[in-house]
């Protein structure tokens, strides 16, 4: 497992229903916006991975446990873990955190597509070493 990641962000009226409570969807958004981040973190754009690369990322699976409602204005934390990494794919350990109060958790299966076809990419051997670089920090 590697190190977390966390991203904090803030609920916007946008991200709710009529009763001010966080659409469930919207919890996907937060854990995407955090996987951008801890990409980002470790050096890579993803528009330049698609120019040079012709490397996507795109959700492969997920399950959410919702466990307590965000709401209007809440200040949240949104994490992130690399249980595991392949040449194909990489899983990701979520959560969503009020405070120490943990709202919200996924276990997300990122897989690694070519930009052209769509069709399973290897990971860059520049990433696969940053990954196996964390592994042991």
């Amino acid at each position: 497992m590697l190190g977390e990641f966390s991203w904090p962000l803030r609920v916007y009226y946008e991200d709710t229903d009529s009763g001010g409570v966080v659409y469930y969807a919207n919890y996907l958004k937060f854990m995407e916006r955090c996987r951008s981040e801890w990409l980002r973190d470790l050096g890579y754009e993803q528009d330049r991975l698609i120019e040079n690369e012709k490397l996507i990322f795109a959700v492969r699976s997920v399950a959410v446990d919702y466990r307590k409602p965000a709401r209007f204005n809440d200040a949240l934390t949104v994490t992130a873990v690399v249980e595991r990494s392949g040449k194909l794919s990489i899983d990701f350990k979520q959560k969503v955190f009020r405070g120490d109060e943990l709202l919200c958790e996924g276990q997300i299966r990122i897989a690694s597509l070519d930009s052209d076809t769509l069709k399973p990419k290897r990971l860059p051997t520049e990433i696969t070493k940053k990954l196996e670089e964390l592994k042991t920090e």
